[in-house]
């Protein structure tokens, strides 16, 4: 493998000196400065890396900062008592301080010259790649060109081996190399460069892009464990509406989420409303620093195939609260062969969407007892946003949100008659209204009135 054939061109060292870029000191965690100067003074060289020195160029505050260095990592865990090694495919130094993590990664090389190092390919796929080399290698080695820049603590500088300083002035995603070959590699690349556009609000370079349709299906074949982290990092990081827009838009949509893909295509704007309406409440709870749960993200991304599978069932004759059970656990266990999405969470998903149907029963029991029910908020979020589907589901939902401010006698007394909440119309969704209860019998035949 040359450097031609990975990057089309021979690296070309470009410096942008300290007075020629926004990056300061003071935006970088003190952790990483310390890292940073260990190493240099221990005599190796070491750069800030990746995504940080991107983000920081951009004006923006990392959350984590990465160094590459010459140091093989069996020398960066000699060099500080607080670090772990961790990794088999990338080995990795893991440099602790408190609750942050400084991940400290040696320079990657080509390995191809000399047949040394440690790396496994596996039809054009890296399952194993522990070759260490020069800057210059580790700077084509890397996937975009705005993730390979490098700031040197030395002098301030930063960097620049593959032209990524004029990707973040051009606001442009560029693979490093050939497009269709890096994504072999590692198909998760065509998720990140999905990830990166939405977060950058950057677009995807058509060389780029081109192979999404024809490689999208490598991903069946990614491990499950990792697509659910890659989810993770687009749909709760306070840009998931944008990322989802981005997955339709690069057709990779159907790869991660096979269900949610065939809910959309049926045509159903109500279930488009739903999803894109509780990915923005989502991206305003991050912002505002409230806490987010998978859980109730991966719910709304698969409500409407459950629902869609429910309501067949239902109409084949089977007992509702049975129908509901079975398409929660169909669905589930077809998306958890793509994102392994962990049982704590499903379990909370399957609450979220079984309650649904209680809603609709406005008796006084019932009613009390969902209140009371650990997931009534999360199910009672999920019904607000499915106002779209009718009328008698807003209607339904404006109920509940009126009852739940009412004192508890004023609530009981209420529906302990008519049934109805003052100032709050009493509604049933069309597909399942309430039944009425029947009068349990005495043994002797007689009815259970007096």
């Amino acid at each position: 493998m040359n450097l031609k054939a990975r990057n089309d061109a021979t690296p070309s060292l470009r410096i942008i000196p300290r007075e020629q870029h926004v990056i300061s000191r003071k935006n970088i965690s003190k952790a990483a400065l310390r890292v940073l100067y260990r190493l240099n003074e221990a005599g190796y060289t070491a750069y800030l890396v990746g995504g940080a020195v991107r983000d920081l160029l951009l004006g923006g505050h990392p959350k984590d900062f990465d160094v590459a260095t010459s140091a093989t990592p069996e020398e960066v865990k000699k060099l500080f008592r607080n670090c772990r090694l961790i990794g088999r495919r990338f080995r990795l130094a893991h440099v602790v301080y408190g609750q942050e993590i400084i991940e400290v990664a040696t320079f990657r090389g080509t390995g191809e010259d000399d047949g040394d190092g440690d790396r496994h390919i596996v039809d054009g796929r890296i399952v194993r790649d522990n070759v260490w080399g020069t800057i210059e290698e580790d700077a084509i080695r890397r996937d975009f060109r705005v993730n390979a820049l490098y700031y040197d603590i030395s002098d301030f500088s930063v960097r620049d081996y593959v032209g990524g300083m004029q990707d973040v002035e051009d606001r442009v995603l560029h693979l490093i190399g050939d497009p269709a070959t890096r994504y072999r590699e590692d198909p998760v690349r065509m998720l990140r460069a999905a990830r990166l556009a939405a977060k950058l609000n950057f677009r995807i370079d058509a060389a780029a892009a081109a192979p999404f349709e024809e490689l999208g299906p490598l991903l069946l074949d990614a491990a499950p464990a990792r697509l659910f982290d890659e989810s993770l990092k687009m749909f709760l990081s306070g840009h998931g509406l944008k990322s989802f827009h981005m997955l339709e838009q690069c057709g990779l949509l159907k790869f991660l989420f096979p269900a949610t893909a065939r809910a959309l295509k049926r045509g159903d704007h109500a279930l488009r409303t739903l999803i894109e309406q509780g990915l923005a409440n989502t991206d305003a709870r991050v912002v505002e620093g409230k806490s987010v749960t998978p859980a109730f993200l991966f719910a709304v991304l698969l409500w409407g195939e459950v629902r869609d599978l429910a309501h067949a069932w239902m109409v084949k004759g089977v007992e509702d609260s049975v129908a509901w059970t079975r398409a929660a656990t169909h669905v589930v266990a077809e998306q958890c062969q793509r994102v392994a999405i962990p049982r704590r969470f499903t379990i909370t998903m399957e609450e979220i969407w079984s309650l649904q149907p209680r809603f609709e029963q406005v008796q006084r029991k019932r009613v009390f007892r969902l209140m009371t029910h650990p997931r009534f908020r999360a199910a009672f979020d999920f019904l607000l946003l499915r106002a779209a589907e009718s009328p008698a589901i807003h209607e339904l939902g404006e109920w509940w949100a009126h009852a739940q401010q009412l004192p508890h006698e004023t609530l009981a007394a209420a529906l302990s008659g008519s049934g109805a909440v003052p100032e709050a119309p009493v509604a049933t969704s069309a597909s399942a209204a309430p039944r009425k209860r029947r009068r349990r019998r005495k043994p002797n035949g007689k009815s259970g009135a007096a």
